[in-house]
């Protein structure tokens, strides 16, 4: 998987990232746990994850296919920022 298609999971995805044991933001690169999320953004069909670090909307967890690594989080970022 490329950072393109990660991208789309950045979005609607709490039921994911519940299941999850790391996730990450691409816009600031932290990695950190699902558990330290505390606001989401209520989008259709789920809800989305805002970043407890930076306040955007733009993590992904750990299972989707893409490494969850700060280098890969930073090129991400490049992408999308």
């Amino acid at each position: 998987m490329d950072c393109i298609e990660a991208h789309k999971y950045s979005f609607a995805n709490k039921t994911m990232l519940e299941n999850e044991k790391k996730c990450g933001c691409f816009y600031c690169c932290r990695i950190f746990s699902p558990n330290e999320i505390d606001d989401w953004c209520e989008d259709e069909p789920n809800w989305t994850a805002i970043c407890p670090y930076c306040g955007i909307d733009s993590v992904i967890g750990e299972s989707i296919g893409y490494p969850l690594t700060k280098e890969s989080l930073e090129k991400m970022h490049k992408e999308w920022f």
